[in-house]
């Protein structure tokens, strides 16, 4: 499995993290809606062992096209940034890939919607997102700590509390201190 290595941060501007990427010189690749859908067994094993389990689909935002990642997520290890295994693959069908999870053994427990906008600069790729209910995030992906933590700096976020959490849980938080019983979060 690859490594996931991440610094996220809540922010209150997208646009401002916009502007000083074009000041810093990076590269806009792209932006998508995405729906990550989660799965687990019943007795939520995926869960209790800090691991995750996600078929997201992702529209292009400017072709319109779809594709569909199953992501397995291991358990967060020690560290100052998000640091994960992670192993990914592409799939055909969300529908088709859906059923085989639940073959499986592993059945949708909550589904979200992301918009997110993607940028590269020195080697890392910089997702900016939007998340109902839970916000704007800065996620910077890069290929080791000192690499993540500069370009942070350089986009002037280091002011900003690093969030090891992930997006799901946040969500499943928030959802379980509301008593709002939703399983998909739309916009």
């Amino acid at each position: 499995m690859a490594t996931e290595l991440e610094a996220k941060m809540k922010v209150d501007d997208l646009d401002a993290v916009r502007r000083r990427l074009a000041e810093c010189g990076a590269k806009r690749t792209g932006s998508a809606l995405e729906t990550n859908m989660f799965f687990d067994t019943p007795e939520r094993t995926l869960v209790s062992a800090d691991k995750g389990l996600r078929l997201r689909r992702k529209r292009d935002d400017q072709t319109g096209k779809e594709k569909f990642i199953i992501t397995v997520k291991g358990p967060q290890q020690q560290g100052d940034l998000k640091n994960r295994e992670e192993a990914e693959a592409g799939v055909q069908d969300g529908d088709d890939a859906t059923a085989v999870l639940a073959a499986l053994g592993y059945y949708p427990t909550l589904s979200f919607q992301k918009k997110r906008e993607s940028w590269e600069l020195d080697g890392c790729k910089i997702e900016l997102d939007e998340i109902p209910i839970l916000g704007r995030f800065v996620e910077i992906e890069g290929p080791d700590d000192r690499t993540v933590i500069r370009v942070r700096e350089k986009l002037q976020l280091s002011d900003r509390p690093l969030i090891k959490t992930g997006y799901i849980t946040m969500l499943a938080r928030h959802l379980k201190e509301t008593h709002d019983d939703r399983r998909e979060v739309t916009f």
